[in-house]
């Protein structure tokens, strides 16, 4: 026994700090941070969850294999990623039953919300969202809702509320790296105290009300002081990060990038913040959104708007361009998926730790169709190295793939949105 008091004393607490000549560095997650003896999930790395959307979709003959299983022929746009293919199942064939009305139903990218414009749509929470939910509680940031251009994002709160993106590079780093000054930090404190005395008046409210309600309403009442009670525990905690310093990073705060039309120069940029963001254990949970409006990008061999591009019409010489800004976004985020291979944690590899989704609404832009989905499903332990290919014309629900992520979160449930099961023939390793 004094043997193992030992070592659980020479464990690291997460809240650990290097600190030296006036600054604090906090430490990402180390395997020494847990005690020796220690066999819950709690022992083992944190686990991430990662999802880059594109609002105009990926030629599909571009990008789909011809063959299925393991042994397929990669196309033209994953031969651009080549040495990452064992980390990644392709998934053809597969769709968010119910969901129509093309651009407009980008909302359902990742709630699966069946959406038709001849509908009254009320939206869902995002597998995000549902897992910030769950597990967002330890780290500083619960998740981060990111986009290249504007404030749109795929990531909704239980009540169906979109929540806004942070499309600026440089403020997401000072958010995530910059010291806040005494001052700053006592608002935010100040802030966060007032939020939780609003909570305290309403929940006093709400239970004098409820010794004149049914059975029926006292039991939705108690549901909401359940609601409550988690709120409160969040802020408590947004209260204790507000007051820890944050993380030093080697990286320079970036320079503003102008002009919605640079579009790969801001999806790097973002991506290589994000992969801080995960190295330095200050979120588990990213979405990065990329609408894909504006004029002609930057690019040699390009002269059109993107927009326009991925609405060809079969249009030789606008396939040709649309190649080329689809292949360089498909590159950049295989740069992201490298950067995560390339960071050991424990022993393993930060991308063996990390399921990193790269979807979108529409299968085919150009007839604005949301069938066949375009889906790359990297890392996070599952066994890949395959092409999934389900039925073209009948498709598989995507939304199994989504109760697959859940459940590699160590989230016990074999259902979300219209998903009643987990994705057939994506196994865990």
């Amino acid at each position: 026994m004094k043997n193992v008091y030992f070592s659980f004393s020479k464990s690291l607490s997460r809240r650990t700090f290097l600190k030296g000549a006036g600054a604090a560095m906090a430490l990402p997650w180390l395997e020494s941070m847990t005690p020796a003896f220690a066999k819950s999930a709690a022992s083992l790395p944190p686990k991430r969850f990662v999802s880059v959307s594109l609002a105009l979709g990926l030629h599909a003959p571009n990008l789909n294999p011809i063959d299925s299983g393991f042994n397929y022929t990669p196309s033209l746009y994953l031969s651009k990623i080549q040495d990452l293919l064992g980390d990644m199942t392709i998934v053809t064939g597969s769709s968010h039953p119910g969901v129509t009305g093309g651009h407009k139903a980008s909302g359902s990218i990742l709630t699966g919300a069946p959406y038709s414009r001849s509908a009254v749509f009320k939206n869902t929470i995002s597998i995000d969202q549902h897992m910030a939910k769950h597990l967002g509680h330890h780290t500083r940031f619960p998740s981060l809702v990111l986009n290249l251009s504007s404030s749109n994002s795929p990531s909704y709160t239980e009540t169906g509320s979109m929540i806004p993106a942070e499309s600026s590079p440089a403020k997401l780093f000072s958010k995530l790296f910059v010291a806040d000054s005494p001052e700053d930090q006592a608002v935010q404190v100040e802030r966060l105290k007032e939020g939780r005395s609003i909570m305290d008046v309403v929940a006093a409210d709400a239970k004098t009300l409820q010794g004149s309600l049914g059975a029926g309403d006292r039991d939705k009442m108690d549901q909401y002081f359940e609601s409550v009670r988690a709120f409160e525990k969040r802020l408590g905690s947004s209260e204790d990060w507000a007051q820890k310093p944050k993380p030093v990073v080697k990286m320079k705060l970036p320079r503003h990038i102008p002009g919605s039309n640079e579009i790969i120069q801001r999806k790097k940029l973002m991506l290589d913040i994000m992969l801080l963001a995960l190295q330095t254990d200050s979120t588990r949970f990213i979405t990065l959104h990329i609408d894909g409006n504006g004029g002609s990008l930057p690019i040699e061999g390009v002269n059109e708007g993107y927009h326009s591009l991925s609405h060809h019409g079969l249009d030789e010489d606008k396939i040709e361009q649309l190649t080329i800004v689809e292949n360089a976004l498909v590159e950049t985020w295989g740069g992201f998926i490298r950067g995560l291979k390339e960071t050991n944690e424990s022993n393993s590899t930060l991308l063996n730790q990390t399921n990193v989704l790269l979807t979108s609404n529409l299968g085919n832009a150009s007839a604005h169709d949301n069938k066949n989905m375009p889906v790359l499903f990297a890392g996070g332990g599952f066994r890949h190295g395959q092409h999934l290919a389900f039925n073209k014309d009948d498709n598989y629900p995507l939304p199994n793939l989504y109760v697959s992520a859940l459940q590699r979160q160590g989230l016990e449930t074999d259902r979300f949105a219209t998903g009643t099961g987990t994705m057939s023939g994506l196994e865990m390793v």
